[in-house]
């Protein structure tokens, strides 16, 4: 006698004989002896029990999780089940791959939960940092007093043209913010015969050495190709034997003796030429160069780690701020965020006009609100193009194809105001999940207090592992296989 699971005053009398000899026999799961059926599945077992089991099991599913709301006799139900496909038992169900052991996975679909966050509030940008500000922020002796204040003057509106000569050696660390003008000016002498000290070195290789050095040979070769064709459409690097090419290929070469471990990789002329267009100084070129190299070497790394951790900490961030966005891409081959590559490794170098790249870059040296903002540019850029993508219907080429063709059509001040904006509802939202907060550099005190800590979610982080998004099974399953294939060519990824 067993009760109904349906109707607790209902109760069904199987035969003691047959329930103990043929437990299955009353269900008429199987067409085909059922004595025969039941020695097989403890063969089965035998040989394999996790499968036997789940097997056996699986054949219950509908009638134990998915009854209709009209009984009916358990015969017809179970032969109603088996009628039936997995689409619709399971509706919303997708298939894996088979596993190593034969299984066929099938993940469940969840619908995205809505955003949770407070609303978003778009506030103006600023005015930029003017030459007055700036005097006024130098005490006597010609520090600058109060850091954090002019950091926020620039993250709220950049700076005057006319003073970022100077401001940039402090955002890049060529100056640090609490020296003198006596010992900025001792700085800059050494840093110059440092700077050509380490020129000297590549200068003077014979061809000899050269051809016994392959790692120095790669390098200066790809450096040639770069410089020929960096920024050639600008005035300033434009037409042949231009003079500007050569202190970018002698900058460039003298990097890879100061860092020769990472020497030169693809990307970092696009790096330097806006630095080098405003600085028009090879010494101070380099110096602020090494700076912002300090900032994002991580994106050259070998084995593609700081790109693949910053391309899993913006789906983090995004399946926070938009979950249907984040769940569309991530049905149509794109949850990788491949298509933001290129965004990330050269910081959108080649998404904005030439005009827009110094405000942005001056605002993320700033590392205010914290050092993932980039990040969130690009969560701000995908926000803007959500109705397009999905409304398109669009797969993994084709937003690849949209995205790429976005390059100097993008306004940056929206982009920036709506960043901010994104950063300010993640901030005071009571529902981010641990990842969240840690790709945005927020962590709870014991008092339960937040506070910001830049430096603790930095991709410069060697310690930490790479965050996985916490609801995208099928991202952390194929993120690393599909990453190491693509990112191996590095920038001419979709560039």
């Amino acid at each position: 006698m067993k009760r109904s699971q349906e109707d607790k005053h209902v109760y069904y009398i199987i035969d003691d004989t047959n329930a103990l000899i043929d437990p299955f026999s009353e269900l008429n799961l199987f067409h085909e002896n059922h004595r025969d059926t039941v020695w097989r599945y403890i063969n089965n077992f035998k040989k394999s029990p996790y499968e036997a089991t789940l097997s056996t099991f699986s054949k219950f599913t509908e009638y134990l999780l998915y009854r209709s709301p009209e009984w009916r006799p358990i015969e017809e139900d179970v032969v109603h089940m088996f009628n039936r496909g997995p689409a619709s038992i399971m509706p919303n169900a997708s298939s894996g791959q088979d596993g190593e052991d034969g299984y066929h996975v099938v993940m469940e679909k969840t619908r995205p939960r809505a955003s949770q966050l407070p609303p978003r509030v778009i506030t103006p940008r600023g005015q930029p940092l003017s030459l007055s500000q700036w005097t006024n922020a130098l005490d006597a002796e010609g520090r600058v007093a109060d850091e954090e204040s002019v950091k926020r003057i620039i993250f709220e509106g950049g700076i005057t043209p006319s003073i970022r000569y100077e401001v940039w050696k402090f955002l890049l660390g060529y100056y640090p913010w609490k020296s003198t003008s006596a010992e900025r000016h001792e700085l800059r002498k050494n840093k110059v015969e440092e700077y050509f000290k380490m020129k000297l070195q590549w200068k003077s290789m014979s061809p000899e050495q050269e051809a016994r050095f392959a790692d120095f040979r790669d390098r200066k070769n790809l450096i040639e190709k770069d410089v020929n064709r960096t920024d050639r459409t600008l005035p300033y690097f434009s037409g042949e034997r231009n003079p500007h090419l050569t202190l970018l290929y002698d900058i460039l070469m003298t990097y890879v003796m100061y860092n020769f471990d990472l020497g030169y990789v693809q990307g970092m002329s696009d790096l330097l030429s806006p630095i080098l267009i405003l600085m028009s100084n090879e010494v101070d070129a380099f110096w602020c160069f090494v700076g912002f190299m300090d900032k994002v070497y991580r994106n050259f790394d070998v084995d593609q780690s700081g790109m693949k951790k910053q391309l899993s900490q913006l789906h983090t961030l995004l399946t926070a701020v938009d979950p249907e966005l984040a769940a569309y891409l991530d049905e149509h081959d794109s949850g990788n965020m491949f298509f933001c590559f290129r965004w990330l490794l050269v910081w959108f170098k080649r998404e904005f006009v030439y005009n827009d790249i110094m405000p942005l870059w001056e605002l993320l040296w700033t590392g205010l609100p914290c050092a993932n903002f980039h990040l969130l540019i690009c969560v701000a850029i995908l926000d803007n193009e959500k109705k397009v993508l999905m409304e398109s219907g669009y797969g993994f080429t084709e937003i690849l194809k949209h995205i790429n063709d976005l390059s100097l059509k993008i306004s940056l001040d929206d982009v920036i105001m709506k960043a901010t904006a994104i950063y300010n509802q993640l901030k005071t939202s009571t529902n981010l999940t641990t990842s969240t907060k840690r790709v945005i550099g927020l962590v709870v005190n014991e008092n339960g207090a937040h506070s910001t800590s830049s430096d603790e979610d930095s991709v410069d982080d060697h310690e930490r592992d790479i965050t996985m998004p916490d609801n995208s099974a099928t991202f952390s399953t194929s993120f690393d296989n599909d990453l190491d294939r693509n990112c191996e060519k590095g920038i001419m990824f979709h560039m």
